[in-house]
């Protein structure tokens, strides 16, 4: 399968923990499907501390995981949203 385009796409959208709506990352989204996963080189703005994890209520939203040979985090359903 194809890689990611590395540029990608030039509008940002804020992901959010959904448990206490913490801004985790600032995300170059491309499409307008819902958030399943976020790859790395496309991450902006990086607001956690530790990875895959939220900095106020310590739950873990992600998984680390190679997504088309391209390092990822799989988005857990319902743990993280893109506003």
């Amino acid at each position: 399968m194809a890689k990611p385009n590395k540029k990608g796409p030039v509008k940002t959208v804020d992901v959010l923990c959904c448990h206490c709506k913490t801004l985790l990352f600032k995300y170059r989204k491309g499409g307008k499907g819902a958030l399943v996963k976020c790859f790395k080189e496309r991450i902006s703005k990086d607001f956690t501390q530790q990875a895959c994890t939220c900095p106020e209520c310590n739950t873990v939203f992600a998984r680390e995981m190679l997504v088309r040979g391209t390092p990822a985090y799989k988005i857990i359903g319902g743990k993280a949203i893109a506003k």
